[in-house]
């Protein structure tokens, strides 16, 4: 009896050892990504509040986070960004991987630096400066509208898909910084590779070679080869092939395959193709 009296009361010592209260973090886990050109560019942070508190300012006001002093840009273990290619921030090399981000906020300037060892996480005594892999300055912006919780948005992304902004956001002040990227060597790549395997990839090439200043000449043969043997001729596929062609200057055929593409376009009842057309026929008269 006394053992299994024993025995129990150690099972009941043990799940009470094991039990844990589980509540809210006081500064929510927070994470945003997005792909910009062919870079994955992802940051995980902690979202402290405000709370009624000055956030940025002189440390006599008594301000969260004084200016001239070094943050951890966020909450608990500091801001990591990951980039799945190397890239530039604000005109620095830097090599793919994660780095935490640091800040020292100003009042009319930001010092923002990337530091390669994350283990380091959010103990700022531990700085070493021989780490950064960036260091960089940024002009604050005042917001019209209060940001309670610190966020961080990835943004403003380049009609080239070549750059983005990443800002940082709390109380009254934000601040961005740019990111650039590089992914033409990576294009030229696939298109060797894969105009080899299929003619179907000939014509995204076609295309990446129009739009980034390539050889148009190449360009045209690339659209001529995705356009054999099909029937009918795809109108999209007319519509770029007009484009090139009127890049050459030849705006007899470019016009002839506008007109092409016009009625393929008119068939298949697709508005903003039939639009883009007769832009394209405009401005070959």
């Amino acid at each position: 009896m006394k053992k299994t009296l024993l025995i129990v009361g150690l099972a009941i010592v043990s799940m009470f050892a094991q039990a844990q209260v589980v509540t809210p973090s006081a500064s929510a886990a927070g994470s945003v990504s997005t792909t910009v050109g062919l870079t994955d560019v992802k940051i995980d942070y902690f979202r402290p509040k405000a709370k009624g508190r000055k956030i940025f300012g002189d440390a006599s006001a008594g301000a969260l986070v004084p200016y001239g002093s070094i943050w951890r840009t966020g909450a608990n273990n500091g801001t990591k960004i990951s980039f799945s290619d190397d890239v530039k921030v604000e005109g620095i090399n830097v090599s793919k991987g994660e780095y935490l981000i640091f800040s020292w906020p100003g009042a009319t300037e930001w010092t923002i630096a990337l530091y390669k060892d994350v283990t380091l996480g959010g103990n700022t005594g531990g700085y070493d400066k021989s780490k950064e892999a960036a260091n960089f300055k940024v002009k604050p912006e005042k917001l019209t509208e209060k940001v309670e919780t610190f966020t961080i948005n990835i943004g403003d992304i380049s009609d080239d898909n070549k750059t983005a902004k990443v800002q940082l956001a709390w109380e009254n002040t934000s601040v961005k910084f740019t990111v650039t990227v590089d992914y033409d060597a990576k294009v030229m790549k696939s298109i060797e590779t894969n105009t080899k395997v299929s003619a179907n990839n000939y014509f995204q090439a076609a295309v990446y070679y129009l739009e980034n200043g390539k050889d148009l000449k190449q360009a045209l043969e690339w659209v001529n080869k995705a356009l054999e043997g099909a029937n009918p001729a795809p109108f999209w596929m007319l519509h770029q092939k007009a484009k090139i062609q009127k890049a050459l200057g030849d705006k007899a055929g470019a016009t002839a395959t506008a007109n092409a593409s016009l009625e393929g376009a008119k068939k298949a009842n697709n508005r903003d193709y039939q639009m883009m057309n007769e832009e394209l026929l405009k401005s070959l008269k």
